[in-house]
């Protein structure tokens, strides 16, 4: 029991999240696979969507931790090699969007569309709010209402 549980304590602590980068793409260069490494893990898996290249074995992630690679090598700097993988694929690639005009719209739309909603629920409900002026009865429609009451006593009674 004592192994079981030793086995399982190694097999815990050895655990770690497993990088798709396979050893015939790293580069020679420990400065430049860095760069690369931090390059990859900024960028969205287009196949998992929810992971980074580095973190992806699709195919298509592997296609792109080559090109970042290969950018590098030709002298390309960080910024560089992301504007050509944006300029490729969209900016839907990075794991972070970059602020701009495209994205304030996307973000502020529903901000808007909660202040122009809150604003004509207020509206509305000022509107509701008045009590219509209240009309009193005439003399004729209160003797009326007196005689119906009287006569609803006198049939009840």
């Amino acid at each position: 029991m004592k192994r079981f549980f030793a086995a399982c304590v190694l097999v815990l602590l050895t655990a770690t999240g497993a990088m798709a980068v396979n050893p015939d793409e790293m580069l020679d260069d420990p400065v430049l696979e860095q760069r690369a490494r931090d390059i990859s893990a900024k960028l969205r898996c287009l196949v998992c969507q929810n992971q980074s290249i580095d973190d992806s074995d699709a195919e298509l992630a592997r296609d792109l931790r080559v090109i970042v690679r290969e950018r590098l090598v030709e002298g390309d700097t960080d910024e560089e090699v992301m504007d050509f993988v944006v300029a490729r694929y969209g900016e839907f690639v990075l794991l972070r969007p970059r602020m701009s005009a495209r994205n304030l719209l996307l973000w502020g739309t529903p901000l808007l569309g909660l202040l122009l909603g809150g604003a004509a629920v207020a509206f509305l409900y000022r509107g509701r709010s008045r009590a219509a002026p209240v009309a009193h009865l005439t003399p004729e429609e209160q003797e009326r209402i007196n005689k119906l009451l009287a006569d609803g006593d006198d049939a009840a009674g």
